[in-house]
């Protein structure tokens, strides 16, 4: 069946998730199909007035079922493209015109059948969209002034806040301001546990809240949420045509004309036009011009569960061929933020003496070494008190008086009499009283829980790793020991991971770019696939060519091992009918299969492969 017109005879229907088997079949179809079997079973036992040569039944028959073959074969002739629809017209009317009418019906009624089974199995594909653009509510609870209100979802703006109950669906991307719950997001993260939310807690569209109730301040709504790009990624996917389509198209329109050219080969070689025709019944292309479709609708949807959304069939295709995954450090393989480490106090002195005289010079600071201070002295259940004489510089550090003491909080630029510093990775705010050192806090950026995880999965399906930052060479270092990064490229300029990735690409090797930052932008752009972290930068995210909505790793390799298997998928079907048709070709040629026999091998072989694909469909969401 035409691809195309399946895609437009397919969004012409409306359906539901709980619609059942028959209801989602078009009954005009199904009417059709069933008529021209009564058709082929009255003329197989005899009814053939007024002759046999011109049998009322079976003409009718013909007429009705090969209407849309005949409107699909037209088409595609004035295009100037070959498809099956056409060569199994020629084949019906050839097998008609020598008074084979139960052949001629037999085979119009398996190429209707096997319309529905494409379209059935293409709806299964559509499944998952249909699923999600269901989910969300129609009406949300807003916040205006001290009262709720009930309002559209579609008319839910930036910065509302809005109000969800235990159970029921969050309609957008936010922060929790008020409230605690825990939230199924395994339709969006593919996090099979709840996840615990209170203020200051992100929440994704389309997760479930469950048991209590939160106020939201809506960050991103509508199409721009996490769940509008799942839908928009899956919905563009039934139209993209990746690579590896336009590869099936070719190979179904080539299979077509060996088909032909075998059975005028036949033909001349045989005499006989029985064969020939049988020689173009068992050519089957159908299976891999469907297949194909279907296999990326399906994997770009089981992507979408899986945690990322792909936005088109050509990235998945090239996700399924890349041998080295390139990634950015800060905010990608690690959280982006620091964290206190470890605290070291000068002989004499406490540790968090120490801290309660660093986070209060720090109380006002608004850089992220200061703010990671005064949140793990908070954690530590340190009281810090209010600094006076609050004073910044640039590259050194702060100065301020802390209860009457002169409190000095840096690097040694600042704190001349601190230690020298041991050369780690980590970060060292050394903290003086009065002149007097007082000890060291060490801050690190730490790494993501699901990075080492990541990176041992990818190594194990035999991808190469590469970290590309613009860090310090012995942060860089730490970081890739730690994960066990295959290579280290330290100290770059974007325009020097440009360079880096260009170099890779030169050699020969295929690169995922997986970052998140608007420095990160050009290097996504310029790698084969360019993967953002959904925590990142608009910028990022725009450049991608996929996006990891929770920033969880393990959804990324969860998504490379989907484009594999849809590309294992697609190549079986490929060569299987490759295989099918030359056998069959040639047993037809020489008489072993007749054109009943013919027909049931395309059918036969069409169904397998499209059945083949439909394994990649996911399952159903509760």
């Amino acid at each position: 069946m035409d691809t195309q017109t399946a895609h437009a005879h397919q969004q012409s229907v409306t359906l539901t998730p709980e619609e059942s088997l028959w209801h989602r079949i078009d009954t005009t179809d199904l009417w059709r199909t069933l008529f021209v079997a009564a058709c082929t079973i009255v003329v197989g036992f005899g009814v053939t007035w007024p002759g046999h040569a011109y049998p009322a039944v079976g003409i009718a028959g013909l007429v009705a079922g090969c209407w849309p073959i005949v409107t699909e074969a037209i088409e595609d002739a004035r295009q100037h493209r070959m498809s099956m629809e056409l060569s199994m017209l020629i084949a019906i009317v050839a097998a008609a015109a020598i008074g084979e009418w139960v052949t001629a019906l037999l085979v119009t009624t398996f190429v209707l059948a096997a319309e529905i089974l494409e379209d059935l199995s293409m709806d299964r594909g559509r499944d998952a969209l249909t699923d999600l653009m269901a989910f969300l509510p129609e009406t949300v609870r807003v916040r205006r002034g001290d009262a709720l209100t009930t309002v559209a979802l579609a008319d839910v703006t930036t910065g509302d806040a809005v109000a969800v109950a235990p159970g029921e669906r969050i309609p957008v991307d936010g922060v929790v301001v008020s409230g605690q719950s825990t939230a199924d997001q395994s339709r969006i993260t593919g996090e099979s546990l709840p996840v615990e939310i209170a203020a200051g807690s992100t929440v994704y569209a389309g997760s479930i809240n469950q048991v209590g109730a939160v106020e939201i301040r809506a960050e991103k709504v509508g199409a721009d949420s996490s769940y509008g790009r799942i839908i928009e990624a899956v919905r563009l996917a039934q139209s993209s045509e990746p690579p590896v389509q336009r590869l099936a198209d070719k190979l179904a329109a080539r299979l077509v004309y060996l088909a032909l050219g075998g059975a005028v080969l036949t033909y001349i070689v045989t005499r006989d036009l029985t064969a020939a025709i049988s020689v173009i019944l068992v050519a089957g292309a159908c299976g891999v011009a469907a297949g194909t479709p279907l296999a990326v609708l399906a994997s770009i949807a089981r992507a979408a569960r899986c945690g990322a959304f792909v936005k088109d069939g050509a990235h998945l295709e090239e996700l399924s061929a890349v041998d080295t995954v390139v990634f950015d450090k800060t905010g990608t393989l690690t959280e982006g933020t620091p964290r206190v480490t470890q605290v070291i106090p000068a002989s004499g002195r406490d540790a968090d003496e120490v801290v309660l005289f660093g986070a209060s010079a720090e109380y006002y600071s608004e850089h992220p070494l200061g703010k990671a201070l005064a949140a793990y002295a908070k954690e530590r259940g340190v009281e810090t008190a209010l600094p006076e004489d609050f004073t910044y510089q640039p590259g050194r550090g702060v100065s301020a008086t802390v209860d009457g003491h002169i409190v000095l909080a840096g690097n040694r630029a600042l704190v001349e009499n601190a230690p020298a510093d041991s050369g780690s990775a980590a970060t060292s705010v050394h903290v003086a009283v009065d002149g007097s050192y007082y000890g060291s806090i060490l801050l690190a950026d730490s790494i993501r829980p699901s990075a080492q995880r990541a990176i041992a999965d990818l190594h194990e399906v035999g991808l190469r790793t590469l970290l590309l930052t613009g860090d310090r060479e012995q942060s860089a270092q730490s970081v890739a020991r730690q994960l066990g990064i295959d290579t280290v490229r330290a100290e770059l300029l974007p325009e020097d991971k440009l360079q880096i990735i260009d170099a890779e690409k030169a050699a020969g090797h295929s690169l995922a770019m997986v970052g998140d930052g608007v420095n990160d932008a050009p290097a996504l752009a310029r790698a084969n696939v360019g993967i953002a972290m959904g925590s990142g930068t608009d910028i990022a995210r725009e450049s991608a060519d996929v996006v990891l909505i929770s920033s969880d790793l393990n959804d990324l390799v969860a998504t490379i091992r989907v484009a594999r298997r849809a590309r294992s998928i697609v190549m079986t079907n490929f060569f299987g009918t490759i295989i099918v048709d030359v056998i069959g070709m040639i047993l037809a040629a020489i008489g072993i299969l007749g054109p009943v026999l013919a027909a049931l091998v395309h059918v036969g072989s069409e169904t397998a492969f499209i059945a083949n694909s439909a394994r990649l469909i996911p399952g159903r969401a509760k």
